[in-house]
């Protein structure tokens, strides 16, 4: 069963840092896009980061130049990396992890973690 654990979240005055982590398991995440959602309270869930297995990135124009997303292949792990933190990035952050089909039976997958909350304040 496929289980994905996000950590990191926390307060943080404006301007700060936070690293997020999520470890997946129980599955095989050679080939997949792993990325981090955030959903703020009354708004819709939104993308954040992405990266493919092979390391391609996509940003959100709102955190481009501040965040950064990366993996660790090996131990099936995804970070992000939050800089320069602003009040409209709080919300609860999501690690999800889409695999696709690799045989005509199966269909592409799309799994979320629980949520880490963040908070920009003073």
């Amino acid at each position: 069963q496929v289980q994905l654990v996000e950590s990191g979240g926390g307060l943080v005055q404006p301007g700060g840092s936070l690293t997020l982590s999520c470890a997946a398991s129980g599955g095989d995440f050679r080939v997949s896009v792993m990325g981090w959602y955030r959903q703020a309270p009354g708004k819709e869930r939104e993308l954040v980061a992405s990266i493919t297995n092979r390391g391609r990135t996509n940003y959100a124009d709102s955190v481009k130049g501040r965040f950064t997303i990366s993996r660790d292949n090996a131990r099936n792990m995804v970070y992000l990396q939050m800089n320069s933190l602003k009040p409209e990035d709080a919300g609860n952050y999501y690690c999800n992890v889409q695999t696709p089909a690799f045989t005509v039976e199966q269909v592409p997958q799309n799994y979320w973690g629980q949520g880490t909350l963040v908070t920009v304040s003073e």
